[in-house]
């Protein structure tokens, strides 16, 4: 059993609350065991300079951390002038996930910002953040038609992440931060609801691991996502 007495292919408890703010078109409150991540998404009639004529849209994302969040408090980035690389680096993965699903001429000109903040954080907060930001964006396309501002949807599949990792040699899925901390092997994967992989970050941390490992951790994360799909769709 693990630390918090699950079965290795047994993901946390995962609750999506919509439409957790007024003042967004689209929000929802995701919480995966005791990581939450608030995901809001905003839409702006304007692109990037290097999108404007094309006739199409952008979808894009940020993604920050409260100082309180973690264990001991993390000073916010602002304070330091600039976001840190592991920022960066988590906000254009989630730009990216986004954008695979999402038909950017049928998006017309116009961008979708999706702002992930996390509210606490007990590992996984990346793919939280991805699976949340979908169901906001989801939400908020749906009112951009329900008020006639958009004919078609431009969302053509939905996208969910989990992380997996190899813990004492066993293969594990949706790692909590004390697992995460420990994996001799960390991967985040990346998939849309047809199955498809959209991204994977796999390391070893400890240990290299083989082709067979590999699998073990693939079918894993394929599962989950089917599961985390399924609570998405309950939201279209």
């Amino acid at each position: 059993m693990r630390v918090d007495q699950r079965s290795p292919n047994q993901m946390r408890p995962v609750k999506i609350t919509t439409d957790y703010l007024l003042t967004a078109e689209g929000s929802v409150l995701i919480e995966v065991g005791n990581t939450r991540v608030l995901c809001a998404a905003s839409i702006e009639e304007t692109v990037p300079g290097f999108l404007r004529g094309s006739g199409k849209g952008w979808v894009t994302a940020e993604y920050s951390m409260l100082p309180r969040a973690t264990a001991t408090r993390t000073a916010r980035e602002i304070s330091k002038g600039r976001p840190s690389g592991r920022t960066m680096e988590i906000q254009r993965l989630i730009g990216r996930s986004l954008r695979s699903v999402v038909d950017l001429h049928a998006l017309g000109e116009r961008s979708v910002i999706l702002d992930c903040d996390v509210l606490q954080a007990d590992g996984g907060t990346r793919t939280a953040a991805i699976t949340g930001a979908y169901v906001a964006l989801a939400s908020a396309v749906l009112q951009m038609m329900k008020f006639g501002a958009m004919k078609k949807s431009p969302l053509i599949d939905c996208v969910a992440a989990t992380s997996v990792g190899i813990i004492g040699g066993v293969p594990m899925i949706d790692l909590c931060y004390q697992e995460d901390s420990q994996a001799e092997v960390d991967m985040n994967v990346v998939m849309t609801g047809s199955g498809r992989f959209v991204e994977l970050q796999a390391t070893a941390e400890k240990t290299a691991f083989d082709d067979e490992q590999l699998a073990s951790l693939l079918g894993l994360a394929r599962e989950g996502i089917k599961e985390l799909i399924q609570i998405q769709r309950t939201f279209e």
